[in-house]
């Protein structure tokens, strides 16, 4: 599936990944391939990607960070909204 994060400061990551897993405002959920349509807002926590390698833009590449462990990058955020439609996550963070 498609996933693309957006901030006020740009395009964060676009890419194909496997599974989503965000901090829903009423606790953690996770998104894989072929997920219902869902629209939900985001509350402050991590949204951990299960891809292979990492396409962030350059200059935001900083804002990531691998955890070895669950072989996932993590994002922290402050806040958001998420859309899942026709296999495809936009993610809108502060």
């Amino acid at each position: 599936m498609l996933l693309e994060i957006v901030s006020p400061e740009g395009h964060l990551f676009k890419g194909e990944v496997t599974s989503v897993t965000v901090p829903g405002i009423n606790g953690e959920f996770q998104m894989l391939n072929h997920h219902a349509n869902i629209v939900s807002v985001l509350a402050a926590g991590d949204v951990k990607i299960a891809v292979g390698t990492l396409n962030a833009a350059a200059e935001y590449s900083p804002k990531f960070t691998r955890n070895e462990k669950e072989g996932k990058l993590v994002l922290p955020i402050k806040s958001g909204t998420l859309e899942m439609k026709d296999n495809r996550i936009i993610i809108l963070v502060d």
